[in-house]
């Protein structure tokens, strides 16, 4: 079968043949139907995240139909519509017995980390990550769904947003969109900072209250203003660099929270009095629960969380990742076998 394939950071990206993969006990094999593109992508490709081992087959965003399952395998049948979690937890260490599961010590996979990933024709996974997806929500919107949408909702649940909490969107990509409808469904009252106008106009129709376009204003003081003065409460921080966390933590009002979702190679300077006494926290939030994508597909399914998607040939992967490297990808971008 067909599969692109990631041999170490600086080197191209190939589509190879390899051997297709049979489903263990306890595991179910997918028909690929949509693999989403992600930022992490281009991080193993600078060199900023490192794979468990290579080559390896990318792709950590994964929608199918069951096409074969293997033994001791209950609640889930051939023909499925299914999305991948795409850590396939061990549900037996002391993160997952507290509901922790994507901080799993011992987990049995990592799809494009530690085991192949869906840039594929098929994949085989554990039965136990795979979640229905609902009527309504079509399969590449699901897949882009697997990471955007549960990693905005992980997030949303981290900073402990709640109706009226002024909130700060630092970034609309594919996570940055799914978080402004989040926080519009959890009643905050959104500002999305980015470069690009394209994005912003999409932000607004999306719920966000305020848009910045960080190329032209101080976003600082822009939230300030938007906010009467008093800074936001939360500050989602999706870009990860020296720059947009300084402009980030000058948003902030007292008692605000910086939640780092997005990282780079930059080194964030920080002035510990300057949080102290406005009491301000910085925490940060890494992928999802299980649990969280099933919410996202519920979300989708009603219609409260919409991806905006295109689809592209396995063959196109690189000049995919070139234009999200640009900046030319409005919304979520997939790859179809």
């Amino acid at each position: 079968m067909r599969a692109v394939r990631f041999s170490g950071a600086g080197e191209p990206l190939t589509v190879e043949d390899v051997e297709r993969p049979r489903p263990g006990p306890r595991e179910v094999l997918i028909d690929v139907a949509a693999a989403g593109v992600c930022g992490t992508e281009l991080h193993f490709l600078d060199g900023l995240l490192t794979p468990a081992r290579t080559p390896i087959t990318l792709g950590h965003e994964v929608a199918g139909t069951v096409a074969e399952l293997g033994e001791d395998v209950r609640g889930v049948a051939v023909g499925d519509r299914v999305a991948v979690h795409y850590l396939h937890a061990c549900h037996r260490c002391r993160w997952c017995l507290a509901g922790d599961d994507h901080l799993c010590d011992e987990p049995l996979g990592f799809l494009a980390f530690a085991t192949d990933g869906g840039f594929a024709e098929q994949l085989a996974v554990p039965a136990s990550s795979v979640v229905p997806v609902p009527e309504g929500v079509d399969l590449p919107t699901a897949a882009t769904l697997c990471c955007s949408g549960t990693t905005a909702l992980h997030a949303a649940e981290v900073a402990g947003v709640r109706a009226g909490t002024e909130a700060v969107v630092y970034g609309t990509g594919g996570v940055g969109l799914a978080l402004v409808q989040v926080l519009r469904e959890a009643g905050a009252r959104v500002t999305a900072v980015a470069r690009s106008a394209q994005r912003l106009a999409l932000a607004r129709e999306l719920g966000a209250a305020v848009t910045v376009d960080a190329s032209e204003q101080d976003v600082a003081a822009a939230v300030r203003e938007a906010t009467g003065g008093r800074g936001a409460d939360v500050v989602f921080e999706l870009v990860g660099t020296k720059g947009t966390g300084a402009a980030a933590l000058a948003a902030l009002g007292k008692r605000g929270t910086l939640v780092y979702v997005g990282y780079s190679f930059d080194r964030v300077e920080i002035d510990p009095l300057a949080l102290v006494v406005p009491e301000q926290r910085i925490v940060t939030s890494v992928g999802n629960r299980r649990a969280e994508l099933v919410e996202v597909l519920d979300l989708a399914a009603r219609g409260r969380l919409v991806s905006t998607v295109t689809t592209h040939p396995l063959e196109d992967a690189p000049r995919v990742l070139e234009d999200l490297r640009a900046g030319r990808v409005l919304g979520r971008a997939v790859l179809v076998p």
